[in-house]
């Protein structure tokens, strides 16, 4: 079976980062996570980075930090999209927010037209999706954000490397939160990064990912043997990363733009086999972007069926995603974003990962072609 996701590791270097881990017999929090924090900001050129267990964290934390600093009311609102995995959008309403639904353009990610078009006094803020790293037109919505004063969230969950002219996006959003997940771009078991434009923001979310706990209140006479008498200034949960995690991300970083040209090059395969092919609408990608390529997707009729047909041939595929109106907590926005759901009924996302060969591909593409004959000639 061709898998949808293959992670590839550094087996070597993981190993090595582990073991130091292991034998100064520290696996937590700590010098590991600031390691890589340090090096993801080098890396990315954002001014601050909190290395957390996971991305739904970092967004979690993302919209409450900005709630309570700017002092929104529980009917503030949040535009984001209904194509994305379910975390992004739970995130405002754990946080007590209202979630307002924005329709897609050609490239999936949110059409700065119909954000626009949903902006009322009571929005606060926007969260962009750069589903499986395309930057869409992300541009116009930090534009749009400027304009109106809105805070910007960008979810780079699938971006990990992704650059748009040029540069890695993100330095005019106010929060930016990445996936380490074991899928993604950059992989681990599971982990993500926040990263704040505010420095304010980010030692705020250090004192609130390990259950609220902040270390800088204990007194200098309690620092040595009363390490506990510390103030818990507010209820929060326990969101830190750990080294081990961290020390597979150190050991990755250095392979991140190379796995990702190859990504790249199995896109134009991809690309070079199907462009003209009538049954298939391919997802559309600004000039100036440089993709991670986490995910290749095609629109297609009977998405389902083919979906089927390619498991029997011995190929594994996916939809990303599923209309977040189909899920009981968003499903009195159905119907506010008609190519969303079509896109939720119509994409396919066809094998992405490093382990994939030109023959792979021919074989994934010959076999799709291979469908729509088949129907034809039935």
């Amino acid at each position: 079976m061709i898998a949808t996701f293959a992670p590839k590791y550094d087996v070597d270097a993981c190993l090595e980062e582990i073991r130091e881990c292991l034998e100064k017999g520290w696996t937590g929090t700590g010098f590991k996570t600031a390691e890589f924090e340090e090096k993801w900001k080098e890396y990315t050129g954002l001014p601050n980075a909190h290395f957390l267990c996971s991305a739904t964290a970092g967004l979690n934390m993302a919209v409450r930090i900005l709630k309570e600093q700017n002092g929104w009311e529980d009917d503030a609102e949040i535009i984001s999209t209904p194509i994305t995995f379910v975390a992004t959008n739970n995130a405002v309403l754990v946080n007590k927010l209202k979630i307002v639904f924005a329709d897609v353009d050609d490239t999936l990610c949110l059409d700065p037209d119909d954000v626009e078009r949903r902006i009322t006094d009571k929005t606060k803020a926007v969260i962009f999706v750069g589903l499986g790293g395309n930057t869409g037109h992300y541009d116009k919505i930090a534009a749009l954000c400027q304009k109106h004063g809105l805070k910007l969230i960008l979810d780079a969950a699938h971006m990990a490397g992704t650059r748009y002219k040029g540069e890695i996006p993100g330095k005019e959003a106010d929060a930016v939160v990445y996936s380490y997940h074991v899928t993604k771009p950059l992989s681990t078991a599971d982990s993500g990064m926040l990263c704040f434009k505010e420095k304010q923001y980010d030692d705020l979310a250090r004192k609130m990912s390990w259950n609220g706990m902040d270390k800088t209140s204990s007194p200098a006479k309690y620092d040595r043997h009363y390490r506990w008498k510390i103030n818990v200034p507010c209820v929060a949960d326990a969101y830190n990363g750990n080294s081990i995690m961290a020390a597979i991300a150190l050991a990755q970083l250095p392979h991140l733009d190379e796995e990702n040209a190859y990504r790249r090059r199995l896109v134009e395969w991809y690309e070079e086999e199907l462009r003209g092919f009538a049954p298939v609408t391919l997802v559309e990608e600004p000039k100036e972007c440089e993709s991670a390529r986490w995910l290749f997707q095609v629109l297609v009729e009977e998405r389902d069926a083919i979906m089927e047909y390619m498991s029997e041939h011995g190929i594994s595929c996916a939809l990303h995603y599923l209309d977040n109106t189909e899920y009981p907590m968003y499903a009195h926005l159905h119907g506010t974003c008609p190519k969303a759901e079509y896109v939720s009924e119509h994409a396919i996302s066809l094998p992405m990962h490093l382990g994939l060969e030109r023959t792979d591909i021919a074989y994934i593409c010959r076999t799709l072609k291979q469908y729509f004959e088949e129907k034809e000639q039935a």
